[in-house]
């Protein structure tokens, strides 16, 4: 069994709800799995970790500057493992839109990267305009007219796969 570290990087808490179903899924399997924020990752000896995981939200189409600092101090630590990235938007919703291949927020980061993770994953995060401050549920709002979304200032709606999530944890789980 490995020992699997996921890192994470969350705007409103989703990611890391996403993150805790990978490490149940991962525990299940007999791995021993650390889910921490990729700011608190950094103090934990990563390279005692066999396999790591990082995930990551987008705000706006981007993913936080936390995230592409995080993967190039350890990028060379990164490619001699075992490795996986994911990142969590709303785009991705749409079915031609829910696969690394076609997630535009996934490959424009990866653009910015050198570093080339061995398993990608695109998730579906969760819309909660209550919970948003006022310009960010203006804005997304707009955002989801633009791109014919739900737009009612209520609406809390979690369009996450969660089978996909366990489909990813378990693909992790296999990677030698």
């Amino acid at each position: 069994m490995s020992k699997i570290l996921v890192a994470y990087s969350t705007t409103d808490g989703h990611t890391r709800r996403i993150c805790e179903r990978l490490q149940q899924v991962m525990a299940q399997q007999g791995n021993t799995v650390t889910v921490e924020p990729l700011a608190q990752a950094d103090a934990l000896d990563l390279a005692s970790f066999d396999k790591i995981v990082i995930g990551a939200s987008i705000r706006y189409g981007k993913h936080q500057p936390t995230v592409k600092q995080f993967i190039e101090r350890h990028q060379a630590l990164l490619q001699s493992k075992a490795n996986a990235f994911f990142t969590v938007n709303i785009v991705a919703r749409k079915p031609e839109k829910n696969r690394p291949d076609t997630n535009p927020y996934l490959i424009k980061f990866l653009r910015t990267v050198s570093w080339q993770p061995k398993l990608l994953g695109v998730f579906a995060g969760k819309l909660d305009y209550p919970r948003y401050r006022l310009v960010d549920r203006f804005m997304i709002r707009l955002i989801m007219f633009m791109t014919n979304g739900p737009t009612d200032p209520k609406a809390v709606i979690e369009f996450t796969d969660w089978q996909q999530v366990e489909s990813f944890a378990q693909r992790v789980c296999d990677m030698p």
